[in-house]
């Protein structure tokens, strides 16, 4: 699980220019971004995306209860970085309520979280550049923010994801 920003300069992804010397890609406006928190289901290789204000504790908890509404009767297991907001009181609080009075293997949402700084280790960091790339790939279009957002969801909801990384937590089975 985690948050991916795209923002209205994301389209500008790659230019050409001098070797050696710096470009500046002008951002009309930098104000103009979406916040989506996602997670990637290792069983069914699709993303489960949400789109909120910001990252932040109220929408994490958002999102936490987005998750568990998709999977009513299952247990989740979430990977995620160490964000302050994923360890905020709040969240610590939640987890604790939802968790009460069970053993840790009966926990309905357990969550193991990466090392520090070091995306490499979660697959959804992956697709959030798949996505951010497949909508580069259609700059020539430029189309407005509101198109961009479009275009990235699109992508995600449509496409399933299969790559290395994904095994790397090894095989995952449904746990009712």
């Amino acid at each position: 699980m985690d948050e991916c920003h795209l923002m209205a300069g994301d389209l500008e992804g790659y230019v050409w220019g001098t070797r050696g010397q710096r470009v500046e890609v002008p951002i009309v406006n930098e104000r103009e971004r979406q916040t989506y928190y996602g997670a990637l289901d290792l069983l069914s290789k699709r993303v489960l995306m949400g789109a909120y204000s910001a990252g932040n504790t109220e929408n994490t908890l958002a999102y936490l209860k987005f998750l568990q509404a998709q999977f009513p009767q299952q247990r989740l297991l979430l990977l995620w970085d160490g964000a302050s907001y994923h360890r905020s009181h709040e969240i610590r609080d939640f987890l604790c309520e939802v968790n009460a009075g069970l053993a840790e293997a009966q926990w309905p949402i357990h969550c193991i979280q990466f090392a520090p700084n070091d995306p490499t280790q979660n697959p959804i960091e992956d697709v959030w550049l798949q996505a951010k790339n497949s909508v580069r790939r259609l700059a020539g279009l430029q189309p407005s923010f509101k198109g961009i957002k479009f275009l990235f969801e699109q992508f995600l909801s449509l496409e399933t994801f299969d790559f290395p990384k994904m095994n790397m937590y090894g095989p995952f089975s449904q746990i009712t």
